[in-house]
């Protein structure tokens, strides 16, 4: 049960007329006997809320920053009409516009719908539906709660989607597909054409010239169906926010940009998302059906205030593949976690496999390094230029040890580390 305005309303005329007309208590008990009477006459006359049969449609993925709508059906079974407001609740993060005005008549239905823009990615569940059924006098309202499920999968937004088209161009070029011609220790020869002004000489297939009026060469193209294992580092290092985003979710749109490139240079993906165990895991998928499974992998995943275990990630990435593969680490660039975490692991990995380490960085170090407006600032810029330098110094390491690197902004890891892919196919490593 519910009280209206209007209950409020008649309590404040009551106490005017009890202390104006008859100011006693005989004159308090005839006001509130009445009040009670309409509640009471209200309450009997309101449709029921209990016998409400509810059912739900409508989205259930959603990329994070777009729009999502689930509609809710109200069945009314009963005789008397339902006229009042629904809330249907969301989590706060699910963004969710949920109180809507409900007038059922008997035996009727309606449905409303509830528009959500969420702001975290991950499962966003509907927590119940409350309908208030005012009675025709408007003064009170029956009252009830349901439990009506529903489950939003908010998606990685994959922002630097809109990097794809150039990258995919550079390799139709590496392909063989262009005149672009690229070679590497680890091409494979695609096919024969004639000579034009700018090829390498040493393509020409002079055994082919020989028996032919012009001068041919052989074009190559990119070894086939390598294997890329990207490992998401889901550490205590992932939760620090950079700009307007947490680490992971950087990293996590880097790793699918690099995919969907590799999926289509015919590549094999796998995807391990690990801090002391496996948090997620994407494996044997083909080309169609990575994009989908990896989002679907990451939309859940969130950092661990843990520190991360490498000796853990290691096993796993050597449990999983025996073939040579690119690994690509997704982590900080921090010296102190790599330095006890990392680094004593690292040569168990290069020996057997090419490691890339991609990081993101904070633009905002940068501007720190170049403040100087007065004492503080320059203290802040000492500070970060002791840190620029040991990320350097850090890279520099990593260098001599074999480990390619990728340092940059979030807007800018997506499409350095693509290129640095690409950069590895044309030179024949992977």
């Amino acid at each position: 049960m519910a009280l209206t305005g209007r209950a409020g309303l008649l309590a404040l005329v009551g106490a005017l007329v009890v202390g104006f007309l008859v100011p006693s208590w005989a004159g308090i008990g005839l006001v509130t006997l009445a009040i009670l009477a309409l509640v009471l006459v209200d309450l009997a006359l309101a449709g029921s809320v209990r016998g409400l049969v509810f059912s739900r449609g409508g989205t259930k993925l959603v990329r994070l920053g777009e729009q999502a709508e689930v509609t809710l059906t109200i069945n009314n079974p009963g005789r008397a009409r339902v006229h009042g407001l629904l809330r249907d609740a969301w989590p706060p993060s699910a963004g969710a516009s949920d109180r809507h005005r409900v007038d059922i008549a008997g035996n009727g239905r309606q449905t409303v719908t509830t528009v959500m823009r969420p702001t975290r990615r991950g499962d966003r569940m509907a927590y119940r539906v409350t309908v208030r059924a005012v009675g025709p006098l408007g003064v009170a309202a029956r009252q009830g709660s349901h439990s009506v499920p529903w489950t939003v999968r908010v998606l990685p937004p994959f922002a630097s989607r809109r990097h794809l088209p150039a990258r995919l161009a550079r390799l139709r070029e590496m392909d063989g597909r262009l005149r672009s011609l690229v070679r590497g220790q680890g091409t494979e020869f695609d096919s024969l054409r004639s000579y034009v002004v700018g090829d390498d000489v040493r393509s020409i297939d002079w055994r082919a010239t020989a028996r032919s009026p012009e001068v041919m060469v052989r074009t190559w193209r990119p070894e086939r169906d390598r294997h890329l294992i990207l490992v998401l580092d889901t550490g205590r290092t992932s939760a620090g926010r950079v700009g307007d985003i947490p680490r992971l979710d950087a990293s996590m749109d880097a790793a699918l940009l690099l995919a969907a490139l590799a999926s289509r240079a015919g590549d094999r993906v796998d995807l391990i998302a690990y801090d002391r165990t496996v948090r997620a895991s994407v494996q044997g998928m083909s080309a169609s059906e990575l994009l989908p499974a990896l989002v679907n992998a990451m939309a859940r995943l969130e950092p661990a205030l843990v520190e991360s275990d490498a000796r853990g990630v290691t096993a796993e990435v050597l449990r999983r593949t025996r073939r040579r593969s690119l690994v690509v680490l997704l982590t900080a660039l921090d010296p102190d976690p790599l330095e006890q975490g990392l680094l004593p692991v690292l040569r168990t990995l290069t020996s057997r496999h090419l490691v890339l380490l991609a990081s993101v960085a904070d633009p905002r170090i940068a501007e720190m390094a170049t403040a100087r407006g007065d004492a503080e600032a320059v203290f802040d810029s000492a500070a970060a230029e002791r840190a620029r330098q040991e990320r350097q110094h850090m890279a520099a390491w990593l260098r001599r040890l074999g480990v390619e690197v990728v340092d940059a902004t979030p807007d800018e890891l997506a499409p350095a580390l693509a290129d640095m892919y690409l950069a590895l196919k044309a030179a024949g490593r992977l």
